[in-house]
């Protein structure tokens, strides 16, 4: 009998490496000679590569790939093309190119990977780019992704640790999409629920990006894999310190349900390791907590806003039909580093 091969195992972006392995393996990496045009590089825990080429012109660079999250070809071809978009927006830029990544059993229908790569290219062009290319190997199993290129003004880019004591933070899509995507994988989750997580999942964060153009920014990253909180320990870089009023925050309600279920990924487990010493959750019940560390696949954005013009940036974007909110702010360092009310 021949082997069957699962189309959807579990991933998205709860397939990566966790943040603490990650940061011991590229602390041992040699620099090389510093580049003075390199404005973003791996060191910085930031979203995408940044090099200037001229006055008024930078390259952003970025790569994204993992296996399917959901049963649907055509559909996790869409989220996983907006995940590899997102970090270019993360950083200010306007997306450009783009080139597929697929790894993809030779003994799986062709048609399933035609599905992938059309959902892909769908999103591309939704973001106003263009698919140029890409590389395939024979795997064992699904992967897809894209490498993507794009510009910016190497003045007006968002770094992700740039931010002031006295901002708002501002998140623009709900969390909870990895808890769900695990409890679908056990027939858990409702039809609602999933079609509500795939919804945010293949919204481009573009359109919030564009929005946060005509306002003060200071910082921004894209909530992913390492979770609301791992993200956000990045962005305050040990300089600063913030305190979230978890009411405030946007979460798909079930994703709730199902945590208190212990329907969890060990990826959300990673999270909490890494970040266990540096956030005090304040009566805040353990299904929430989990959310909080939940990896997000094509997550929103989390901005550190000037504090005059979070409100009315959080109205715009809910104008937009984004479900962003005012989830806290960065206060100057204190002994504890998260706060979670």
């Amino acid at each position: 009998m021949a082997e069957e091969i699962v189309f959807c195992k579990g991933g998205g972006c709860t397939a990566k490496l966790g943040a603490g392995i990650l940061s011991r393996v590229l602390s041992a990496l040699p620099k090389g000679e510093p580049d003075p045009n390199l404005l973003v590089g791996y060191d910085s825990r930031d979203d995408a590569a940044v090099y200037q080429v001229s006055d008024d012109l930078a390259i952003v660079q970025t790569l994204d790939f993992f296996p399917p999250m959901v049963d649907d070809p055509y559909t996790f071809g869409q989220i996983a093309a907006a995940n590899a978009l997102s970090d270019i927006y993360a950083m200010g830029g306007e997306v450009k190119t783009a080139l597929n990544i697929v790894c993809f059993p030779e003994k799986m229908d062709l048609n399933i990977l035609g599905e992938i790569m059309r959902g892909g290219s769908e999103k591309v062009l939704e973001a106003g780019a263009s698919l140029v290319g890409g590389h395939s190997i024979a795997d064992d199993s699904v992967k897809y992704g894209l490498s993507v290129m794009g510009t910016i003004d190497p003045k007006k880019v968002y770094a992700n640790n740039h931010g002031q004591a006295g901002d708002a933070l501002i998140l623009t899509k709900k969390l909870g999409v990895g808890i769900l995507c695990t409890a679908n994988r056990v027939g858990e989750a409702s039809e609602q629920a999933m079609q509500e997580a795939i919804a945010s999942m293949t919204t481009l964060n573009k359109y919030a990006a564009e929005i946060c153009k005509k306002y003060a920014v200071h910082a921004c990253t894209d909530v992913t894999g390492f979770s609301f909180l791992g993200h956000l320990h990045e962005m305050l870089d040990g300089k600063l310190s913030a305190r979230i009023d978890s009411r405030h925050v946007p979460v798909i309600t079930e994703a709730l349900h199902h945590a208190d279920e212990f329907l969890l990924t060990a990826a959300g487990q990673r999270n909490r390791n890494y970040v266990k010493d540096f956030v005090q959750f304040k009566n805040i019940p353990f299904a929430m907590e989990e959310v909080l560390l939940d990896p997000q696949t094509s997550g929103g954005l989390l901005l550190a806003v000037e504090p005059v013009q979070a409100a009315q940036l959080e109205q715009e974007l809910q104008q937009a039909g984004l479900p962003a909110r005012i989830v806290g702010e960065i206060t100057n360092k204190t002994e504890t580093e998260i706060l979670v009310l």
